[in-house]
């Protein structure tokens, strides 16, 4: 039955006939799969279908017509799936899902359908029109991502632990050979302190206590490293608390105030022991020689960060550099300079009067020390 429209795009007066055979034949050698199924009849059977839907499916037409499109879910069709379509007909509306279907020889193709109702003039659906194709490759390509996916990160996982557990090996190595230093370090200065006190007071006592004492500092360093989490970080702040603890046990308080104002700087280990015999060095030369004849006095140490570099300060209110009594023997002044040079930074040595002042600037990013 042929069915007569006009095309408003056409020229006036044109008319376009639509003639229903042609567009089932047209329907017919599409080479997209095509069913259509009649929900007036018990259980909805197929009542027409195409050669590209029985070319997919490997059934004859004679196989199909009259049968629900049930007959080609089998075992590992999704239930989930079925329902969906089940209701979607039940309420006459359109639903897109992909089933997995077996054909007539058992093999299985994932089918991508897009079924929809058809209604008759009075507005009743007279029949289900679905285009299919067919997905087997995208499932395929799906499945074979999803294991490259699960092998990929079972490698990661495995690589992430061992990565994992050397560093766990390498923190303990570290941890065990700053235990270790320290302990030696300890046992050094402990026999120069021993060998100061049975030396005649004089320049050789002097600095045999000044070396125990460096050596001192150095152990507190590894000490801190060995209980530290993060065996490759120091934390400045941590020692200069623990030192100064120390330093002020031996300051008659009421004559020399010390003041220390310090950031919470993590520096690499490498940085850990210069920076230490920088602290020590210029606090104690402070305290010890700033105020002779028993002379009051204030001492400050600071340590700040910005974005690039830590500065420290040593200030103090004494007699100054220049009005000290000359110390031939040290050479206090000397390292200070030298551990400046290693970390690549810069000191300045000035005289507020009254006092000295120290600062001194260390670049922290991308650090390399370098022989003095």
């Amino acid at each position: 039955m042929a069915r007569r429209t006009t095309d408003e795009t056409a020229p006036a007066g044109a008319e376009l006939t639509f003639d229903s055979a042609a567009f089932a034949a047209a329907f017919s050698a599409s080479l997209t799969p095509m069913v259509v199924t009649d929900p007036r009849r018990f259980d909805n059977p197929i009542v027409w279908v195409n050669d590209a839907f029985l070319a997919l499916t490997g059934y004859g037409r004679h196989e199909l017509e009259g049968h629900n499109c049930s007959m080609l879910q089998g075992e590992d069709t999704d239930p989930d799936s079925v329902r969906r379509i089940s209701e979607a007909i039940a309420a006459g509306k359109p639903v897109e899902v992909e089933l997995l279907n077996y054909r007539k020889d058992g093999s299985t193709f994932w089918n991508g359908m897009t079924i929809a109702p058809v209604h008759d003039r009075a507005g009743k659906v007279a029949y289900y029109f679905a285009a299919q194709a067919d997905m087997t490759e995208k499932h395929r390509l799906e499945t074979a991502m999803a294991q490259s996916h699960a092998e990929l990160e079972r490698q990661v996982n495995e690589r992430t632990a061992a990565l994992q557990a050397a560093l766990e090996q390498k923190t303990a190595l570290l941890h065990e050979v700053d235990h270790r230093v320290k302990n030696n370090l300890q046992v050094i200065s402990s026999l120069m302190l021993l060998k100061a006190r049975r030396t005649p007071v004089g320049e050789a006592r002097d600095a045999l206590q000044g070396m125990a004492e460096r050596v001192g500092a150095l152990s507190t360093v590894h000490r801190m490293l060995y209980s530290a989490g993060d065996a490759t970080r120091f934390n400045i702040k941590d020692f200069a608390d623990d030192f100064l603890g120390d330093l002020m046990a031996g300051v008659d308080g009421t004559r020399t105030t010390v003041s220390a104002e310090f950031d919470e700087v993590a520096v690499s280990a490498a940085m850990a022991a210069p920076l230490a015999l920088l602290v020590h060095e210029l606090a104690t030369n402070a305290i010890r020689h700033a105020f002779p004849e028993n002379r009051e006095g204030r001492v400050s140490i600071s340590a700040r960060r910005d974005d690039e570099a830590l500065h420290i300060r040593i200030e103090d209110d004494g007699v100054g550099l220049s009005a000290g009594p000359p110390n031939p023997a040290g050479f206090g002044r000397s390292l200070v300079e030298m551990v400046v040079r290693q970390l690549r930074g810069t000191i300045e040595w000035t005289e507020p009067n009254p006092g000295t002042l120290v600062a001194i600037r260390v670049p922290l990013d991308g650090i390399k020390l370098k022989d003095a």
